[in-house]
């Protein structure tokens, strides 16, 4: 690429979740919904930046920020966003959630054209892990 020559991107919208303890939040993801850390930095106070896949869709994870206005759901007392994550096999993928210590808010069932259950992670974010129905199913 020449200098100067801007690469070719695509736009895209990723969520950036922030928390207390991000090491240990980048971990649980990794139990939870066997995540992979694609990038991290961590400054020398030990805070993390981390992007995450879970089969190619991608977040971030950050450890909370008050100087910069980022905060986690655990200062606000309760969350400003809420994740779904769509996979083939939401039960398996809920039980495991559940199994790495998340929260059950509602189990895994058939409502509104979608298979679909809610955790909390214990940092304060709610995921809603499902999939949509087949027309007429």
């Amino acid at each position: 690429m020449n200098a100067g020559t801007q690469p070719s991107i695509t736009t895209s919208i990723v969520p950036m979740l922030s928390v207390r303890h991000g090491s240990e939040a980048v971990e649980f993801y990794k139990s939870a919904f066997g995540a992979t850390e694609v990038f991290r930095i961590e400054s020398p106070d030990g805070a993390v930046v981390s992007r995450l896949s879970i089969s190619g869709a991608e977040f971030w994870v950050a450890d909370e920020s008050p100087e910069n206005q980022n905060f986690s759901p655990e200062t606000l007392n309760g969350g400003t966003v809420r994740m779904v994550l769509t996979v083939p096999n939401p039960d398996e993928l809920f039980a495991q959630a559940v199994a790495a210590g998340a929260q059950e808010i509602w189990p895994v069932a058939e409502n509104y054209g979608w298979r679909l259950g809610r955790v909390a992670d214990p940092f304060g974010h709610h995921w809603e892990i499902g999939y949509p129905l087949p027309e007429g199913g």
